[in-house]
């Protein structure tokens, strides 16, 4: 349950990042953002760069929050080393007992 609202949220905010990112103004005023004309009128002539940092840089924290919590929360059943260990101790225990059955 958390693990899947936790996912959703993570997608959401990688969604919005991207598109924060493509509105902004680059530096040498060549992007997405610059096409709009009057978008950084909306608001303010100075302070919509601003905001659009400020945005840029809350969702990038949450997406290295949002990425280390996935990782840490994540189902047991999905981790492969898990399931990698799983098969090499149950082929290291029939290893094991096939050794014993040829020496008695």
């Amino acid at each position: 349950m958390i693990y899947g609202l936790l996912i959703t949220l993570f997608v959401l905010v990688c969604f919005f990042l991207v598109l924060i990112i493509l509105v902004q103004k680059g530096k040498s005023s060549m992007g997405i953002g610059a096409m709009g004309g009057g978008s950084q009128l909306l608001f303010g002539g100075s302070g919509g760069q601003n905001l659009f940092q400020k945005t840029t840089w809350t969702l990038g924290t949450l997406f290295m929050v949002g990425s280390l919590l996935i990782t840490l929360i994540k189902k047991p059943s999905s981790n492969l080393l898990s399931n990698l260990e799983k098969t090499t101790t149950v082929q290291a225990q029939k290893d094991i007992k096939e050794q014993a059955a040829n020496t008695k």
